[in-house]
């Protein structure tokens, strides 16, 4: 009966949430962002959303930094935080030709390169930019069914949203409890899929971890795509995404390596978060910063 009554209130928030989610979604651009510039004065100034743990994260990257200079990458830090918000809302109802014209592919010859080495391929990524819209990556010249991976909401209702928003452009969202079935079950049926992941919080374990360095700091680091891709024989490839201005970003596919076999163990991983770094030096600001990262230290 508990059981019964909590689906049902989760239910319920979900139906009296979701058509405010939608008239949000229909609005123009303009609107969303000024939508966006409303909710950063209340989610910096006035209820300062996890400021410590942004400052903390900013001090430990950029210790030569000044305060001033740390305080300006906080304070755009979130106003992007909150466009990400709205961006990720407004995908409810964007149709493939706005995202094509907003989140652009500019080598998509690369991804047809890596594929013509007939293996399924990993396409890695960081909690960077506008990460969720890379989901879009499946309009550019792949024919290849797409999967992502990701954790899944305890509410079924918005777990079922996010998938549905996410998975609008060809790409169908898997738990990542059951990532390595099915990575299995498409060997087996000899089929050739794109993958996408995105690794670089922090794993729950961290004795077991293996602890690399990200941003200069002894980090616990997730290194199952490693695993994946040398269990299973898959390509390797880093998504590295650039915001030209509001609500327009760039994305460039650079190959890590379509051999993972021949690297020693962890070297793959490394060389993933070298590269997460480089985004992150290159534009600070548009890092998760929120996310307790660092919180082994």
């Amino acid at each position: 009966m508990f059981e019964e009554n909590f689906l049902s209130l989760k239910a319920l928030v979900f139906y009296l949430t979701y058509p405010l989610l939608w008239l949000v979604s229909i609005l123009p651009f303009p609107v969303i962002y000024g939508i966006s510039n409303f909710i950063y004065y209340i989610v910096y100034h006035l209820i300062g959303y996890r400021k410590k743990v942004v400052r903390k994260n900013l001090l430990l990257c950029f210790p030569t930094k000044s305060e001033s200079e740390r305080l300006q990458i906080e304070k755009d830090f979130y106003r992007h935080f909150c466009d990400l918000f709205l961006e990720i809302i407004k995908s409810l109802s964007m149709s493939a030709e706005t995202m094509k014209r907003r989140f652009k592919i500019i080598n998509p010859e690369k991804i047809t390169e890596m594929e013509q080495h007939g293996k399924s391929i990993i396409f890695m990524a960081g909690h960077h930019a506008n990460y969720e819209w890379m989901t879009s990556f499946q309009l550019g010249p792949t024919t290849r069914e797409g999967f992502g991976v990701y954790k899944r909401i305890r509410n079924p209702y918005f777990d079922k949203l996010i998938r549905d928003i996410r998975g609008k452009f060809f790409i169908e969202l898997i738990d990542k409890n059951e990532i390595s079935k099915l990575m299995q079950k498409n060997c087996d049926e000899n089929a050739l899929v794109n993958y996408g992941m995105i690794a670089d919080q922090a794993p729950r374990h961290t004795k077991k971890a293996y602890w690399g360095k990200f941003m200069g700091i002894d980090t616990p680091m997730f290194v199952g795509s490693e695993i994946f891709a040398k269990r299973f024989d898959f390509g390797l490839a880093f998504i590295h995404v650039r915001k030209v201005k509001r609500g327009y970003y760039e994305a460039e596919f650079k190959e890590i390596s379509m051999n993972p076999k021949a690297f020693k163990n962890f070297e793959i991983t490394d060389m993933y978060f070298q590269c997460i770094e480089k985004e992150i030096r290159e534009s600070p600001a548009l890092y998760f910063w929120t996310h307790n990262r660092w919180k082994h230290i």
